[in-house]
This record gives structure tokens, C-alpha cells and sequence, in this order.
């Protein structure tokens, strides 16, 4: 269509600055409060975070994004480090990186179509490729020669505009790219790939400075902070590599109070914890291990995918069908938790058709008959089996 296209290359003519046009109270009824946020107005306006939990309390679905530079390959989105492909090598990936097929209007009618409430979206995973325009680095999409487009801001402007919550994924700690990231060992592996010989570009020793890495990710969590508009979450990554060096070194607490202090409605997240301050837990797959006695809100994270979060093309045909997805948000249901469902776009940046079928007839029966009640989930041997096979990820 002429008007998505013509909006496409606003975007890209903006690039990162784009998303400041996304004020706070854009596309929403009450001045100052996020379009996600309009059933939650008169809390907001004494206490914006508290909104946002209530909000997150009884979201119950939102859809998971992994989109990067390893969908153009098909094999994960850890390809880079169980394949050990050179920092070099694997950079070249940028210059075939296009998105020509990534539609964010198409992605929002899809989720509110499915009874989502919310999308979350890697900005940058452990590859270090972000998805937005950045002054700290431009191994990014809006400097991809044959992209040129800053996705983020484009989800960013159509959910602002439908009243889709945006929470955005950011690597904390795990990087393959930076200098100055972690070269520790995690859990008997290390935090970068295997390289040998060494790779050139990590500084070690005496020139590694951790502090220049934790000020990049300070610096770019706060770009993604004001020049998007009003964010419902940044959801962090990474904690195992953290917990396996010098934990103080990255002034964690610091950078979820810079983040509330910068938008006080956001909610933050280390997937099922780190320093038990985050706002609400989303560990993957399965909620048991959580320690939640102030009672915040849970989310569950799963994949549409048998096991990979980005593309995984020898899993194509084989992914979760819309009676599965029912009962996974039973399970949610079960748990008291919202269900945060992954689909891993295409190289070019389309939606699996798989993924879109499987979303419309769950939209479908949501439609027709509601929300699973929790009673109808009993965490039974049968679930168990069928479980089996999405544990080993």
C-alpha cells in the first residue's frame, strides 16, 4: 500500500531520531497516558508503575519477536556461537540483512487479532545487531546498506497508534561482538564463542575495561528509552554471564532505577530474576523455580517453534498447533501468569504462515469462548511427555 510505504521511508529518513515524534500521549484518549494504558488512566495518574502492573496482571497473552542477522540463516539465533562463526565472517550478514517483508501494521492487526495485549522484540540479541538506530554503534539495521529502516521505531509508531503494550528485549551482558563485553566462563562454557585462534578484536588482560561496555548498554537502553515513545517494558538478558564475573561490576539496581526514573511506567525484567527487585519474572517454559512472595506478576515465555526462538528452517512444518497454544495458556492460566508466545520471522523479516494460521484460530476461539480458566489445567504426567521435547533448548 502507498501510505505503508510512504510511511517506511519516513521512518528511514528519520532513522533512530523518528521515534521522539512518539510522545507519551500519543494515540490515546487521556492526555499523558500510553495508548496501552487507557482502561488504567485514573491509576496512572497517581502511580504510573502500579498501572503498568495491574495492566500486566491481566494482559494474559502477548507475542515473543527473535528477528536478527541469524534469520538469514535459519539455525537459531545462538548460530554464531554453536557454530563458532568469526566476528568478520558473521558481520558480513548486515550487508545481506534487508526486513523487506518486515511489516509492523501487519504484526499489530495480528496480535490484537489473536487476543494479545502486548509484543516484545529483540533490539539487539547476543550478536550484538540491533534493531534501531543507534549513536553508539552502526552494526545496526537503519545502517544496513540494503535495509536501511529502523524497526523498533516502526513497531513502535503501530502499537502508539492500536494500543499495543511494546516491551523490548535487550542483551544485558552476553555479547559477541563488543571489545569490552564478558570473556568469563559461564556454567562451564564461555561467554563468547570458542575461538581459536583468539579473536583479535576482544580486548583481555590488562585492556579489557568492562565499565566502557556497561556505558554502551547504559547508553543505548536509554536511546531505546527516548526515542520510541512510551515503552511498556525492557525485558533483560543475559544473567548467567553476569552472575559468573564481577556481579557489582554492572551496576544493575543503577539501571533499573535510570530506566524508571526515565519512563516510571516501565517494567523490568531479568527473566526469572536477578536481584529480586525487577518488576515482574518471565522465566522460559516453566514457572517452578521462581520465588515470588511479594506476589508480582508472572509471565511465562515459550516458542511457537518446537524449541528455537529465532527461525529455525528444519523445524519448519513441525511448529505448535492453535490446540497446543490453548493449553499453554491454561498452563498460564494455571500459574497465574500471562503466556509470552515466540514466533522467529523469516529472513526477510515475514511472519511464518504457519505461526499466522495458528494465531488466527486461537483469536478465533478466544473470541467464541474466552480465556482457559486455570481449572481446566492440571500439570499432569500427560503434559509432562508433551513437554519433553521443548525442555532441551
Amino acid at each position: 500500500m502507498q501510505m505503508d510505504l510512504n510511511r517506511r521511508n519516513f521512518m528511514t529518513t528519520m532513522g533512530a531520531g523518528a521515534g521522539m515524534l512518539l510522545m507519551p500521549g500519543c494515540g490515546t484518549p487521556g492526555a499523558g497516558v500510553p495508548s496501552y494504558l487507557a482502561d488504567y488512566a485514573d491509576l496512572y495518574e497517581t502511580d504510573p508503575r502500579e498501572a503498568a502492573r495491574e495492566w500486566m496482571r491481566n494482559t494474559k497473552f502477548g507475542l515473543f519477536m527473535h528477528y536478527g542477522l541469524y534469520s538469514l540463516l535459519g539455525r537459531h539465533e545462538w548460530v554464531q556461537y554453536r557454530e563458532i562463526i568469526r566476528v568478520d565472517e558473521y558481520a558480513k550478514l548486515k550487508n545481506q540483512f534487508t526486513a523487506k517483508n518486515f511489516d509492523a501494521d501487519f504484526i499489530t492487526d495480528m496480535v490484537l487479532d489473536a487476543g494479545m495485549k502486548y509484543i516484545n522484540i529483540t533490539t539487539r540479541h547476543h550478536d550484538s545487531f540491533c534493531l534501531f538506530g543507534s549513536n553508539e554503534t552502526d552494526f545496526n539495521s537503519v545502517s544496513a546498506p540494503n535495509c536501511g529502516r529502523d524497526l523498533v521505531g516502526e513497531l513502535a509508531e503501530a502499537c502508539a497508534a492500536k494500543g499495543v503494550g511494546l516491551f523490548l528485549y535487550y542483551s544485558h551482558g552476553r555479547d559477541w561482538k563488543h571489545p569490552h563485553a564478558p570473556n568469563n566462563d559461564t556454567n562451564g562454557r564461555t561467554a563468547r564463542p570458542h575461538y581459536d585462534p583468539p579473536e583479535p578484536s576482544y580486548a583481555t588482560g590488562a585492556d579489557h575495561d568492562i565499565q566502557k561496555y556497561v556505558d554502551f548498554m547504559s547508553a543505548q537502553i536509554t536511546e531505546l528509552l527516548t526515542n520510541y515513545g512510551p515503552v511498556a517494558g525492557i525485558w533483560l538478558d543475559g544473567v548467567s554471564t553476569i552472575k559468573a564475573g564481577n556481579v557489582e561490576a554492572f551496576k544493575t539496581q543503577a539501571l533499573y532505577d535510570m530506566i524508571h526514573a526515565t519512563q516510571p511506567q516501565v517494567l523490568v525484567s531479568y527473566k526469572q530474576g536477578f536481584l529480586g527487585t525487577e518488576d515482574f519474572f518471565t522465566p522460559e517454559r516453566d514457572l517452578r523455580e521462581v520465588n515470588n512472595p511479594q506476589n508480582k506478576p508472572l509471565e511465562i515465555n515459550d516458542t511457537l517453534q518446537p524449541q528455537g526462538w529465532g527461525w529455525v528452517k528444519e523445524q519448519d512444518g513441525n511448529h505448535k498447533d492453535a490446540q497446543y497454544v490453548m493449553d499453554m495458556l491454561a498452563n498460564a492460566a494455571y500459574w497465574k501468569s500471562s503466556l509470552c508466545l515466540n514466533t522467529g520471522p523469516l529472513p526477510d523479516g515475514s511472519i511464518s504462515q504457519e505461526d499466522v494460521a495458528t494465531l488466527k484460530e486461537v483469536g478465533k476461539r478466544l473470541r467464541a469462548d474466552g480465556f482457559p480458566a486455570a481449572e481446566e489445567f492440571t500439570p499432569d504426567k500427560k503434559w509432562e511427555e508433551r513437554q519433553k521435547h521443548i525442555k532441551k533448548s
